[in-house]
C-alpha cells in the first residue's frame, strides 16, 4: 500500500480488521422487517465471504434526523435489537447501528459491536462520551459542515473516555447547492489520526433535500467515488447501504445500491485495490 501509511487496525467482535485488505460495513439504511434483515445480511455475508472481505452488518433501528417530520423512522430499538441480534447470532457477524441520544449506547451495545455516531451529532460531547464508555467500537462520520483534519477532535473525545476502538467515516462535504463533494486529499488527513478510515459511498451521492420533502441522490456516482477513494491508499474500509429493491425503501432509497449489483461494484473496487498494491 502507500508507503506513507500507517497501518491502522482494530479489533471488533475479536476480528482485527485494516492495515492492509479492505473490509465491508453494509446493510439496509434502516430496519424495515424481520424477514429483510435476513434476507439482506445472508445475501452479504455470502457476497463477502466468496470475495474473503470481512463483512459487518449495518442497519439502523431509528434514524431521527429525517427531512420531514413524516418520514418513517424504524421499528425503534426493542424491535430492532431483536433482529440484529438474530443476525449476530445466526451469522456470526459483527452488527453496527446508529445512536442518537446518550440513553440508547448501553442498550444498543447490547446487541452491537460497533455504535455509529451520525454526522450531523460527530461533535456532541455526551453521545461521543456515551458511545465511549461502552464496550462497543465507536465509528464517527464526519459532519458535512467539518474539514477532514477537525474530525480528530470528535475521536479524542472517545480516546479520552476510555476507548481507544474508534473509526473515522468520510461521508461527503456540503458543498452549498444541494451536493455532496468528496475531498480525496482528505482522506490522508483523516489517516493522520492513526484511526481506521472508512469512506461511506452511499451517503456520498446524497443530494440533502433533492426531492423535496425527502433526501435525493444518485447510485450510480457510488461506485465510481468508492473506486476512486481505495485508490487513494488510505480508506481501511467501505461502507455501503445495499438493498433488493432501493426504490421501495423508505429511507436513502435513491442512493442505495442494488443488491443484485452490488458483487461486481465489489469485484470492481477490489480491482483498483489489488492494481494499487501491484504498483507499490
Amino acid at each position: 500500500m502507500n508507503e506513507h501509511r500507517t497501518p491502522r487496525t482494530i479489533e471488533i467482535a475479536g476480528r482485527t480488521l485494516g492495515g492492509g485488505p479492505l473490509f465491508v460495513i453494509a446493510g439496509p439504511c434502516v430496519l424495515e422487517s424481520g424477514s429483510l434483515t435476513r434476507e439482506l445480511s445472508r445475501a452479504l455475508a455470502e457476497i463477502c465471504r466468496e470475495r474473503d472481505v470481512p463483512l459487518i452488518f449495518k442497519a439502523s433501528f431509528d434514524k431521527a434526523n429525517r427531512t420531514s417530520l413524516g418520514a418513517v423512522r424504524g421499528p425503534g430499538l426493542a424491535r430492532g435489537a431483536a433482529w440484529l441480534q438474530e443476525v449476530r447470532e445466526d451469522l456470526s457477524l459483527p452488527i453496527l447501528t446508529d445512536v442518537h441520544h446518550p440513553e440508547q449506547c448501553a442498550a444498543a451495545a447490547e446487541v452491537a459491536d460497533a455504535l455509529q455516531i451520525p454526522a450531523f451529532l460527530c461533535r456532541q460531547t455526551d453521545l461521543l462520551v456515551a458511545a465511549a464508555r461502552t464496550p462497543c467500537a465507536v465509528n464517527i462520520k464526519k459532519g458535512q459542515f467539518l474539514a477532514p483534519w477537525d474530525l480528530e477532535h470528535a475521536a479524542r473525545k472517545v480516546v479520552e473516555s476510555g476507548n481507544q476502538r474508534v473509526m473515522l467515516t468520510e461521508r461527503g462535504t456540503m458543498h452549498g447547492y444541494g451536493r455532496l463533494v468528496v475531498d480525496m486529499a482528505g482522506f490522508r488527513h483523516l489517516a493522520e489520526s492513526g484511526h481506521p478510515v472508512i469512506f461511506d459511498a452511499t451517503h456520498s451521492v446524497q443530494t440533502p433535500g433533492g426531492l423535496g420533502g425527502s433526501t435525493g441522490g444518485d447510485r450510480t456516482l457510488a461506485p465510481l467515488l468508492a473506486r476512486a477513494a481505495g485508490a487513494t491508499g488510505f480508506v481501511d474500509g467501505l461502507f455501503f447501504e445495499v438493498h433488493p429493491d432501493p426504490d421501495s425503501s423508505p429511507s436513502d432509497g435513491p442512493n442505495m445500491v442494488r443488491l443484485d449489483e452490488f458483487p461486481a461494484i465489489l469485484d470492481g473496487i477490489l480491482a483498483v485495490r489489488r492494481a494499487l498494491e501491484g504498483a507499490q
